[in-house]
């Protein structure tokens, strides 16, 4: 997989494997309403543009060979009781699920952060996702609080994990 920084011109792009892959996520265990509704405020090309604008954040792509999307990391500087950078998404394409991508994309998301100027690197993962959870604690994040999540109408509670990120 080759990873790049988003441009401006990946926006469409973005949203497309952004949507996709929550949708492949979570669909089991939403109602079609509130995935519906979660997407429509969540994703699309005009909010990923936005997104991509911003100074304080920053999109990773991972392409295949071919050139294909099938990884992303989206990530901010973020001044919160939890660190300084958040990875706002982490997705790999479900296709390529166990191929070790989502460990080169962590490392180069990592490695981002650390261009962002933080030390400290979090998250928020659905406390249900125990796949994603484990994961995220084999790359040393470790569970430091709750926050709310609303997908649609239904309230449901995000682990919030954090590690520290050395300097170099």
């Amino acid at each position: 997989m080759h990873i790049r920084r988003a441009t401006i011109d990946d926006a469409a792009a973005l949203a497309e494997i952004a949507e996709r892959t929550f949708r492949d996520t979570f669909a089991k265990d939403n109602t079609p309403e509130d995935l519906a509704a979660y997407v429509a405020s969540a994703y699309g090309e005009a909010l990923q543009r936005r997104e991509l604008e911003d100074p304080e954040g920053l999109a990773l792509l991972g392409e295949s060979e071919d050139g294909m999307l099938i990884a992303y990391a989206q990530m901010r500087r973020v001044r919160s009781p939890h660190g300084e950078v958040e990875i706002a998404r982490f997705y790999v394409d479900r296709a390529y699920h166990g191929q070790g991508l989502a460990q080169q994309l962590m490392n180069a998301a990592v490695d981002a952060a650390r261009e962002l100027g933080g030390t400290t690197l979090w998250l928020g993962v659905w406390e249900r996702n125990w796949r994603a959870i484990a994961f995220y604690a084999k790359c040393g994040f470790e569970d430091v609080g709750s926050k709310p999540f609303l997908v649609g109408s239904d309230l449901q509670t995000d682990r919030v994990m954090a590690r520290v990120i050395s300097s170099s």
